[in-house]
C-alpha cells in the first residue's frame, strides 16, 4: 500500500512544481489540503490558465468522496471527543478508509488502528510529496515536467478500472473531454466529469438487471 502513496505523491510533487506553484507553496498545500487528487488537479487547472472559481469547484467535486468516507464512519467515531473526530477527518484517505471498514468488521471501535493507519500513510505522502517536489524543482524547466499531472491521473485511474461501471465511466469521460476541448474556461474538464459519472451510473444500473 505504502508504495502506492509513496508514487503518487513524489509524482503529485513534481507536478505542482512543473506547474508553476513556488515550492514552499507547494509542499504547504499538501500539509493542509492532504488529498493527492484535488492537489494535482488544481495545479493542472492553475498551469493552464484556468480561472480560480472553476479550480475550487473541481477540487470539490474530486472531493466530495469525503463526505461520503465520512458519513460511513459516523457509527464507529461518533461517541469520540471533537478534537479526535477533527484528526480523524483531517488523517481520512482512500486507503486508510478501506482499511478501517475491514478492520472495523471484527473490532467494534477501531480508533487506534484508524490512527495508526493514518498516520502512517500521512506521513508517507509528506515524504513523498518533499522528494518529488525537490526533484520537480532541481530538474530544467525546459524538460517539460507538465506531463507529470497527466500520468498522475493515468497510473491511479488504471487500478480502479476493476468492472464494467469504472471502465464505462473512464471511457466515456475520456471521449468527452476530447470532443469537448474547444469550451471556454476548460469547462471540458467539468463536462468529462459529468459525462463519466453518468455512464458509470448507467453501466452499473444495466449489470444489476442483465445479472
Amino acid at each position: 500500500m505504502l508504495v502506492g502513496v509513496v508514487a503518487f505523491g513524489i509524482i503529485a510533487g513534481v507536478a505542482m512544481v512543473a506547474s508553476g506553484i513556488p515550492p514552499l507553496a507547494a509542499m504547504l498545500m499538501s500539509l493542509l489540503v492532504f488529498a493527492g487528487a484535488s492537489m494535482v488537479a488544481s495545479a493542472q487547472l492553475l498551469a493552464s490558465g484556468t480561472p480560480a472559481l472553476l479550480v475550487i469547484l473541481t477540487t470539490v467535486f474530486i472531493n466530495l468522496r469525503f463526505m461520503m468516507y465520512s458519513a460511513s464512519l459516523r457509527m464507529h467515531f461518533q461517541h469520540e471527543p471533537l478534537r479526535w473526530r477533527l484528526l480523524f477527518g483531517y488523517l481520512i484517505a482512500d486507503n486508510v478508509y478501506g482499511l478501517t471498514l475491514m478492520r472495523a468488521a471484527t473490532h467494534p471501535a477501531p480508533r487506534e488502528f484508524f490512527l495508526g493507519a493514518g498516520v502512517m500513510v500521512w506521513a508517507a505522502w509528506q515524504l513523498a510529496v518533499a522528494a518529488g517536489i525537490l526533484i520537480g524543482a532541481g530538474v530544467p524547466a525546459s524538460w517539460r515536467l507538465e506531463f507529470a499531472a497527466p500520468l498522475a491521473f493515468i497510473a491511479m485511474s488504471i487500478p480502479m478500472l476493476r468492472d464494467r461501471a469504472m471502465v464505462a465511466a473512464a471511457i466515456v469521460a475520456g471521449l468527452t473531454v476530447i470532443a469537448a476541448n474547444g469550451l471556454p474556461l476548460k469547462l471540458s474538464i467539468a463536462a468529462a466529469a459529468l459525462a463519466g459519472i453518468a455512464a458509470g451510473m448507467l453501466a452499473e444500473r444495466f449489470t444489476r438487471r442483465s445479472g
